[in-house]
């Protein structure tokens, strides 16, 4: 596999050590997001994540002070005096990334390639998992492959599921022979449901290419024991074709230059690409999980600020 030039790492490729170095730019951040105001969901606002919860310790006496709410009823009565229930508060909540690193991936017009910001949004949510003392896992997929890397909670464990997105990620070529799977996505979401029992925190990053009523079904499934949230990555191009300027596509053999300056070119593709954009839009919601929308232009850390509503304030 070719090394990606210096010039190269963050727009087009990423590397491990990339990816290593968002660390620090996670410790700002806080993966429970308030309400975006400004994105395409044209005034549909993604709702705040459930939380930590409690998990059922013991029932034991009721002693003054207690929570009335708390009282066990039915144990109180069988034994003859109060009863309550103790609960103790949920450490551990699992987060499981799975990241698209698909050919239809593999495109940008402004700052960075898809698959760039995908690795990136992943990078930081791992990050933040590890500071927050949870086991951080990931399913990654291409067109032809899908990988599980199983939650655990160590930097070096980190470093491994960021060195498995960079390795999926530098083996993205125009050229390459393989074939887009709109499929691979529902694939993905299974193997998720393998992993992700209950209470973890799924973050699913794709541009949800072959998204259909089969995986509006699969996230709901994911719902329905954890919280999950979906990161759709779209370029600029997707809601307004540029112009000026020309553009080679690709799907392996099959090479294309598109003309921007031309009407007939630019006017056609701009009403496709924002009718799909559209209604993936429109299908995510109706699976009724936060939607976060990150473009190809602005910096990945800066969009993830502003979509989770605030830089996490930490004392020195």
């Amino acid at each position: 596999m070719a090394k990606a030039p210096p010039d190269d790492i963050g727009t087009v490729y990423v590397t491990p050590a990339h990816l290593v170095r968002m660390e620090m730019d996670a410790s700002r951040l806080n993966l429970a997001p308030h309400r975006p105001h400004h994105s395409i969901l044209s005034g549909r606002h993604a709702s705040r994540l459930r939380g930590r919860g409690l998990n059922f310790e013991e029932i034991r006496a009721y002693v003054p002070g207690d929570d009335l709410r708390r009282l066990d009823w039915k144990a109180s009565l069988r034994v003859g005096r109060a009863l309550v229930r103790s609960y103790t508060e949920e450490r551990d909540r699992p987060a499981l990334f799975v990241v698209d690193q698909r050919i239809s991936m593999f495109y940008g017009t402004r700052r960075a390639m898809k698959s760039v910001v995908a690795a990136e949004i992943v990078a930081l949510g791992a990050w933040m998992a590890f500071q927050m003392g949870d086991r951080a896992g990931a399913v990654v997929f291409d067109d032809s492959r899908i990988e599980s890397v199983r939650p655990h909670r160590s930097r070096s464990h980190v470093q491994m599921l960021l060195g498995t997105l960079a390795r999926h990620n530098q083996a993205l070529r125009a050229d390459d022979p393989v074939r887009s799977q709109p499929r691979q996505l529902d694939a993905a979401l299974r193997a998720a449901l393998h992993l992700a029992t209950h209470d973890y925190l799924v973050l699913v990053v794709s541009d949800f290419l072959g998204a259909d009523e089969e995986t509006l079904q699969l996230v709901r499934e994911l719902a329905a024991h954890n919280d999950v949230i979906a990161a759709l990555v779209f370029d600029p191009s997707a809601r307004a074709i540029p112009d000026r300027g020309k553009i080679v596509v690709t799907e392996g053999e099959l090479q294309l230059e598109l003309d921007f300056e031309r009407r007939t070119v630019r006017e056609p593709l701009g009403r496709m690409f924002d009718t799909r954009l559209q209604q993936t839009v429109a299908l995510l919601q109706r699976c009724g999980v936060p939607l976060l929308a990150m473009d190809t232009e602005q910096p990945t850390v800066a969009q993830m600020a502003h979509l989770l509503g605030h830089f996490a304030q930490r004392r020195g």
